[in-house]
């Protein structure tokens, strides 16, 4: 009895200890047209043993690619495609340059520093305090995603000058409708819904005469056409 002990390592487990043995006995084939045919036939038993690849783009490219992995480089085959080394198929990938980008208030976001320095270079007065609502709407947002409570106006306007060392100067409530507009708004609610009840009440009791004027002869109506019905 052999035991796994006793057995060479198993490179690729995927396709088993029977295809290693199979790609180690093509090795010892001296005839090259013999050799190519037992190859292309291993090629397509490993397409067998792994269907899912045949949805992957190029499939039988990496099942060439892992012959000659099993093989340990070794194999002396056409291949359809490129033959790989050692290097190139266990060469590391670069490393990515992800950006380094260390913002001086984190809990703001890089972002808002790049937009508190585009408002602080901007010349145009209009343009310089529109940015300057932006930046104090989004810093409210930005405390209002991590705290459950609600940021006070001064709180955003004094931290904001403190970054921008008072430059930049938040107006809270810029653009909102004036004391004056918000009762007049006030009063023509009030107006509308004493409109309203006046009318309801109005509607109300119109309809009740109604009921009471015609109840009695509709009921009479009603009366004689049963009783004319049941003769």
């Amino acid at each position: 009895m052999e035991y796994n002990t006793a057995r060479n390592h198993l490179i690729m487990r995927e396709y088993g200890r029977n295809v290693q043995r199979m790609i180690e006995y093509i090795l010892t084939i001296k005839d090259r047209e013999h050799r190519q045919q037992q190859v292309m036939a291993v090629i397509e038993l490993m397409g067998t043993l792994q269907p899912h690849l045949r949805n992957v783009e190029d499939f039988r490219h990496k099942l060439w690619d892992h012959l000659f992995l099993v093989s340990d480089f070794k194999l002396d085959v056409d291949s359809p495609y490129p033959i790989p080394t050692r290097e190139t198929l266990r060469s590391k990938p670069d490393r990515l340059p992800y950006p380094k980008k260390y913002p001086r208030y984190r809990h703001f976001g890089k972002n808002l520093e790049m937009v508190i320095d585009k408002a602080l270079k901007e010349k145009d007065p209009e343009m310089k305090e529109g940015f300057t609502q932006v930046i104090g709407n989004y810093m409210k947002l930005a405390y209002g995603n991590w705290h459950k409570e609600s940021v006070h106006d001064d709180a955003v306007k004094s931290e904001l000058a403190i970054i921008t060392d008072g430059k930049l100067q938040y107006m809270p409530g810029a653009g909102a409708p004036s004391s004056s507009a918000g009762f007049n708004l006030q009063g023509g609610d009030q107006q509308f819904r004493t409109g309203n009840a006046a009318g309801s009440g109005k509607r109300k009791a119109y309809q009740q005469n109604k009921f009471k004027q015609g109840g009695g002869s509709g009921s009479g109506k009603n009366k004689h056409k049963y009783k004319n019905r049941n003769k």
